[in-house]
């Protein structure tokens, strides 16, 4: 649960920030001088920002993958006739799926 709202929100942050952005820019084609200054600034910084929760994403993501790669390793580690009987269900599936066609 907490994963979907935490993907909710960055989703809805990216949104934001898109539109944030692409408001900016227009203000920006008819701002010169100082005002032209001031809102590059504010694109950057809101960049810069979604960078960051795009990191932390990537981080939480990569560290999931890690553990569920694990918790394969071991699941096959303990039980090989069960993992093999499962890979050889799926090709079987598969190829059945496939030769339909």
């Amino acid at each position: 649960m907490e994963t979907e709202a935490n993907r909710d929100k960055l989703i809805a942050d990216v949104k934001t920030l898109v539109a944030d952005a692409d408001d900016l820019v227009k203000a920006m084609a008819s701002a010169t001088g100082e005002k032209a200054a001031e809102m590059g600034e504010r694109l950057r910084v809101k960049l810069r920002s979604a960078k960051e929760k795009l990191g932390d994403v990537q981080e939480v993501v990569a560290d999931r993958a890690k553990a569920a790669a694990r918790a394969t390793d071991d699941f096959v580690h303990d039980n090989p006739w069960k993992s093999v009987g499962i890979a050889a269900a799926a090709g079987f599936l598969i190829g059945l799926l496939v030769n339909r066609r």
